[in-house]
Order: structure tokens, then C-alpha cells, then sequence
């Protein structure tokens, strides 16, 4: 089969709740501040009282912008951080870990519209199946890839 050789990708970030709830989005440019700041925005949107978050340590999380950004809406969201390595995977991780797995693997997308959409659907799909996102907390001894 011929191939362009063009190379795209497509991130995604989710927060994930005990109970399943997933919210998520998915953007071509890269993982910035400002990304971080329109997530944080869509999700205290999505919520009538307070959301509690867990995040890693990258960089964006830790910004000055997106301690502004906190600060401005304390009542709204906080931000817990996770320590810089532990050797239990986080559930947000094995979101991750499932979304790489969940893609069709005979299809492969010919653009980064594409791509985009396809994720989207993985992560829709996600969000109808509660009990595949509440097994993600359910410590290492539960899979939460099918």
C-alpha cells in the first residue's frame, strides 16, 4: 500500500472521576499553558461545585499563568500533584494506555482531521462505559484496557 510519509499527531488530555465520569479533549498543537487554561476552563464549566484535580508535574501545571489562572478561581478548581515518580501507574495513565490500544490498528488515518475524530470517538465511547474508567482506580491488579 503506498504511503504519503507525512507524519501527524493528535494529543489528548482527560480527567477522570471514581465514579467514571471522563471529560476530555483533543487538540492539534502542542501541550502549552494555554492549553491547559482552556481545559481547566471547559471543565470547572461542566461542574456546579468545586473540582478537585490530580495532575502530574509537567511544566504547564506548574505555571505561573495556570496559578494565576487558580488563583482567579479558587472556588472553582484546585490542583493536587502528584510526587515526581511513583511506581504505581496513575488512572489518567492507563486512560492513556487504553486510548493507544483502543484504536482500530487495520485503519489508518490519512490526515490529522482524521486522527482527531478518531480519537474523539474512542473517548465518547469512553465516556457511555463508566465501569472501564472506574476500573482504572481499582489498583494494579485491575485492567482497565479491554
Amino acid at each position: 500500500m503506498r504511503r504519503s510519509g507525512n507524519r501527524f499527531s493528535v494529543n489528548a488530555m482527560s480527567a477522570i472521576s471514581t465514579r467514571g465520569r471522563m471529560h476530555f479533549m483533543a487538540f492539534a498543537e502542542s501541550f502549552t499553558v494555554e492549553v491547559m487554561c482552556r481545559f481547566l476552563e471547559r471543565l470547572a464549566g461542566h461542574f456546579d461545585r468545586k473540582v478537585h484535580l490530580v495532575v502530574d508535574t509537567h511544566s504547564a501545571h506548574r505555571s505561573k499563568k495556570v496559578r494565576n489562572w487558580l488563583a482567579a478561581r479558587s472556588d472553582d478548581v484546585e490542583l493536587y500533584f502528584l510526587p515526581p515518580y511513583s511506581s504505581e501507574p496513575n488512572p489518567d495513565g492507563l486512560v492513556n494506555a487504553d486510548l493507544e490500544h483502543g484504536l482500530p490498528k487495520q485503519h489508518r488515518t490519512r490526515d490529522q482531521t482524521e486522527l482527531a475524530a478518531e480519537n474523539r470517538r474512542f473517548f465518547r465511547r469512553r465516556q457511555r462505559q463508566p465501569h472501564i474508567v472506574r476500573g482504572c482506580f481499582g489498583g494494579p491488579h485491575v485492567r482497565c484496557v479491554l
